[in-house]
């Protein structure tokens, strides 16, 4: 029988946190050929729901009966329907029968009011994890996570990792092969795991005014060392200079943005190419397999055939 995964939708949810992750359900049902799972967005009051964004989404009453996975997306209106007894009950009520409770983004918040994430670990939203430690302390806040899963209650960071979250439940439910299947229906090549950062690493160096450009240009020249003295060099600055600006602007030293940069560039190769594990370790610049499993092992306690053979498309 197909999986009911009920959205609870609430005016001010964000788009994507509901639209993401029903679309992976979804097309999880047309790579099966068969109905797995039954997606349907629910209300306090049925009818047009309007999203951020003003966006309306159409919205069924929510069921009395029970479901097997209940979905709370985020969003400012969040916020409002923290304030909702008819909102919080209807999460209580379906999460004592669900066989998974989950929230995306500030959807945890909802989960945190209506008592689920007690003495639970959970993540959110990078920029709200720390109002959520705050306003819960008995919630272990995880902020570095993609999603987490603590028993049945799953809860995911912001927007788009709704669509990671419903990829590893469909992993659960139909195995790893369909889940690929979805990921590259929905042209998301790299299939996070939950362990893995929010921030993309790039992206994040990047995000580094004095060190944007430095940071580019090592990203499309990972085959090459990349020593401190040749980014000091490149920085024209003294190398122990470089190292002092360069820890205080990014928060990590020279040489670990630069591992960071080179594991992010692997998991893509692994996930998306046969290059053998060695070819790999050359064209990023480990230089060896052996150095990259190490750094993988530091980086995601996982090797990388064991994160080829999850991942890998």
């Amino acid at each position: 029988m197909a999986r009911d995964i009920l959205f609870l939708a609430y005016p001010g949810v964000q788009p994507l946190d509901l639209a993401g992750p029903y679309q992976a359900f979804t097309s999880a049902n047309e790579e099966a050929g068969s109905e797995q799972y039954c997606p349907r967005v629910a209300a306090e009051t049925p009818g047009p729901i309007p999203l951020q964004g003003g966006l309306p989404v159409v919205a069924t009453a929510i069921p009395d009966g029970p479901v097997d996975t209940l979905l709370v997306p985020g969003g400012p209106g969040m916020r409002e329907g923290r304030r909702s007894p008819g909102l919080l009950g209807a999460i209580r009520h379906h999460a004592a029968s669900a066989r998974r409770v989950s929230s995306v983004c500030t959807g945890a918040f909802l989960l945190a009011e209506a008592g689920l994430l007690e003495g639970r670990s959970a993540t959110t939203h990078w920029r709200a994890c720390e109002q959520l430690a705050c306003e819960f302390p008995a919630v272990r806040v995880e902020p570095d996570r993609i999603w987490v899963r603590d028993g049945a209650i799953w809860t995911s960071a912001g927007v788009t990792a709704g669509i990671d979250l419903a990829l590893a439940m469909i992993e659960e439910d139909l195995g790893v092969r369909l889940a690929a299947r979805v990921a590259r229906r929905l042209v998301v090549y790299m299939r996070r795991a939950g362990g893995q950062s929010q921030f993309s690493a790039p992206l994040e160096m990047q995000a580094t005014d004095s060190f944007a450009g430095l940071m580019a240009w090592a990203e499309e020249n990972l085959h090459l060392p990349l020593t401190a003295e040749m980014l000091a060099d490149r920085a024209g600055l003294a190398p122990r200079s470089f190292h002092r600006h360069f820890v205080a602007a990014t928060g990590a030293t020279p040489a670990k943005a630069i591992e960071r940069l080179r594991l992010e560039r692997a998991c893509a190769l692994m996930e998306t190419t046969r290059l053998s594990n060695g070819a790999v370790a050359r064209q990023v610049g480990f230089g060896s397999e052996e150095r990259m499993r190490h750094a993988f092992a530091r980086g995601f306690s996982l090797g990388p055939s064991e994160w080829r053979a999850r991942f890998g498309g």
